[in-house]
C-alpha cells in the first residue's frame, strides 16, 4: 500500500476561495448578453465584461459596488473617478452617471459585485451604531475596499453554493455586509440614506414617483408633496441631492428608456419617443443629441455596428 508522503495529505484540504473566484464562478454561468447576472438575493447583482466598454448614461440607484478585476470609470457632474480591482464605488442618492469600463479582455475580464442599499437596514443599523459626524460628502464616491466589507461580500456570495442556504441566511450576511460599509470609510455618506426625514430620503421619495410615472407630467407641487416640503424648498433640496432640476431629473429617465428600446428592442425614433411621454418627436431628437452626443438614428446604427 502507498504511503501519503510528508507534502500530501490523505484528504485534500480545498484551498480558501476569494471573493473574485465566487463572483467569477456565478457570473461566468449566469452572466447574459450584457454581462448582467442576477443572483437569487434580492438587490445583488454580478456583472463581468470581456471588453472596454461604450460610455453608459443612467440614473442610478444608491449602491456599493466593488470591483474585483479590472477598471471602471464613473461621471457625475463635473467629478470623475476610476476605480479598480481592490476598489468600491458607494453612489448613496439617485443621481444621473455615465460610466464605462476602461480594462476588460478576454483573458481577463472586468468582474464586480453590485448590491442595492437598503435604507431600512441602514436606518436600523445606525441606530445601534455610534452616532458620526455630520459631513456634507458627495453623492459618489470611490475608496479602497475595507478588508472586512471584502470578507462580508464573500460570505454573501458563498450562499449561492447552497441554494437551500439562501432562504435562511441571505438576510442576515446581507445586513452583516451593510454593517461593514457603515463601519467603513464611506459609512458617514451611507448613513444620510437611513435618516427617514433626511434631505435625500424625503427627495427619494420624489424620485420614486418620477421613476413610476415619468412618462406623463408630473406637477412640481405633486413631487413636493411626496417629499413633504415646499416647493422653493424642495426645488433646492432635489437640485442639492441629485445635480438636477425635477424636470431635468424626467428628461433623463425618459431619454435613457428610449434609448433602450431603440437599442435593445428595435424600435423607431418616434416609437420611442412617443412611448416615453414626448409629444414632439423634433424636441425629442434635440434633447437626445444634447445627452448623448448625436442624434437618436446615428447613435443607434452606431451601436449595432459596434463601432
Amino acid at each position: 500500500m502507498r504511503i501519503p508522503s510528508a507534502v500530501e495529505s490523505v484528504h485534500p484540504v480545498a484551498m480558501p476561495d476569494t471573493l473574485l473566484d465566487a463572483v467569477r464562478r456565478h457570473t461566468d454561468l449566469h452572466a447574459d448578453g450584457s454581462g448582467l447576472a442576477q443572483t437569487p438575493i434580492a438587490g445583488l447583482t454580478t456583472i463581468r465584461a470581456t471588453a472596454p466598454t461604450e460610455l453608459d448614461h443612467a440614473v442610478s440607484r444608491p449602491i456599493a459596488c466593488l470591483v474585483l478585476q479590472g477598471v471602471k470609470e464613473v461621471t457625475q457632474g463635473t467629478r470623475t473617478l476610476a476605480f479598480q480591482a481592490g476598489d468600491s464605488l458607494l453612489i448613496t442618492a439617485d443621481v444621473p452617471t455615465r460610466s464605462r469600463i476602461l480594462r476588460a479582455s478576454v483573458a481577463a475580464p472586468y468582474y464586480s459585485l453590485v448590491l442595492d442599499l437598503d435604507a431600512a437596514v441602514i436606518a436600523d443599523l445606525s441606530a445601534q451604531m455610534p452616532v458620526a459626524a455630520h459631513a456634507d460628502d458627495p453623492a459618489v464616491r470611490a475608496a479602497p475596499t475595507d478588508a472586512q466589507v471584502a470578507d462580508a461580500a464573500l460570505r454573501v456570495m458563498q450562499l449561492l453554493d447552497r441554494p437551500e442556504s439562501v432562504p435562511v441566511l441571505h438576510a442576515a450576511r446581507v445586513r452583516e455586509l451593510h454593517y461593514w460599509l457603515l463601519a467603513s470609510r464611506h459609512g458617514q455618506a451611507i448613513r444620510r440614506l437611513g435618516w427617514a426625514e433626511g434631505h435625500v430620503q424625503r427627495i427619494a421619495r420624489a424620485v420614486a414617483v418620477l421613476r413610476a410615472d415619468y412618462t406623463r407630467p408630473l406637477p412640481v407641487e405633486q413631487l413636493a408633496r411626496a417629499a413633504g416640503m415646499s416647493v422653493s424648498a424642495f426645488h433646492q433640496h432635489f437640485r442639492s441631492v441629485t445635480s438636477l432640476s425635477p424636470l431635468q431629473f424626467q428628461k433623463h429617465l425618459r431619454l435613457i428608456e428610449a434609448r433602450r428600446l431603440m437599442r435593445a428592442e428595435g424600435a423607431s425614433a418616434s416609437t420611442a419617443a412617443f412611448a416615453v411621454g414626448y409629444q414632439s418627436v423634433p424636441q425629442f431628437t434635440r434633447e437626445y443629441g444634447r445627452l448623448f452626443g448625436q442624434p437618436p438614428l446615428r447613435d443607434t446604427l452606431q451601436a449595432r455596428s459596434g463601432d
